[in-house]
């Protein structure tokens, strides 16, 4: 009999949008295989079952299930394909440790972490992962802008701290350009996080468990063709994502070791992509995303294709994961 599977997208953030393209691609994936997929909506004001038609149907909070044409349909696994809240910050993990209903995410602790980018790197910094130098600020704080380019310099960059996809990211080339940069970060969160910039070679490295073990996919170089990898690099095709990427040697081996190291450290399952630059031929990382992209074009894909793992079989691997558990 075919599992049920609900594929929850959308989510409370800016990244919504981007949410249900990549849960409408697992959707029609996995509509050709031994699963019974279902779209769930998540969104603040609502939490519904889309059917193929369209039409809308509530879901029970209390137990997580749907009532369709006077049929409960129940799940036995959930796919977590909402980036940004409540799917990449712990809420919906926690949600589902409490039903004792398995998805394919990380956990509540590693999802929250993660999220935090500035919490975590100050996790890895202790185990020997190297990262840019950073200034915190909370809304409402003192704001020293001579204090600030004396810890990280010019440029740098200004980053909403819980928030993806490059919302609410600037690069900072004058110190006349700060206060607004800052002004752009809190739109999108209550704390911010200033690094220093790292000139160098950017990669993006997807790190998963499939078929019970560790893998880390091939690597992508990441050549914007703007200032930065921003929304518009990401998403309107104004990038290069070179895979795999054009590494020496020495540089593919020391950023497989390290990002699989931080996957281990922090004891994730699930899908992860961890991004890094080169400074002096060392990779710092700069942040890890434990519920990337699975569209067409989104990296981890692309990644697992260069692999050989088809999207069916890089989906049903996840399912098949969360449900040994």
């Amino acid at each position: 009999m075919k599992k049920n599977i609900a594929i929850i997208m959308g989510g409370y953030s800016s990244e919504y949008q981007i949410s249900l393209k990549s849960g409408n691609v697992v959707y029609d994936t996995l509509k050709a295989s031994n699963y019974t997929p279902y779209r769930i909506h998540i969104f603040k004001d609502k939490w519904v079952l889309v059917d193929h038609q369209d039409q809308e149907f509530p879901v029970d909070k209390n137990d997580f299930s749907v009532v369709v044409n006077s049929t409960k349909i129940t799940f036995d696994c959930v796919f977590n394909a909402i980036h940004g809240s409540p799917g990449e910050d712990g809420f919906m993990q926690a949600y589902f440790k409490l039903l004792n209903r398995p998805q394919t995410s990380c956990g509540m602790y590693q999802a929250a972490l993660t999220f935090n980018k500035r919490d975590c790197l100050s996790v890895l910094k202790p185990y020997g992962i190297l990262t840019a130098e950073s200034y915190y600020l909370n809304l409402g704080d003192a704001i020293n802008e001579e204090d600030i380019i004396k810890k990280v310099g010019l440029p740098c960059f200004v980053k909403a701290n819980k928030a993806g996809s490059s919302f609410g990211i600037s690069k900072v080339y004058k110190q006349d350009a700060l206060q607004e940069a800052i002004t752009v970060a809190f739109n999108e969160d209550d704390e911010i996080i200033i690094e220093s910039f790292l000139d160098g070679t950017e990669v993006s490295v997807g790190v998963i468990t499939y078929k019970g073990e560790t893998k880390v996919l091939p690597l992508t170089e990441i050549v914007s063709d703007n200032d930065f990898f921003d929304y518009k690099a990401k998403y309107l095709g104004q990038s290069q994502e070179i895979t795999p990427a054009r590494l020496t040697t020495v540089q593919e081996e020391k950023v497989v070791t390290v990002a699989k190291k931080v996957y281990e450290i922090l004891k994730m399952k699930g899908y992860s992509r961890s991004e890094f630059i080169f400074k002096n031929g060392e990779p710092h990382l700069l942040e890890v995303n434990t519920v990337p992209g699975l569209t067409n074009e989104s990296i981890l894909p692309q990644q697992a294709t260069k692999a050989g793992i088809s999207m069916l079989e890089l989906f049903s691997s996840a399912i098949e994961e969360a449900l040994k558990k």
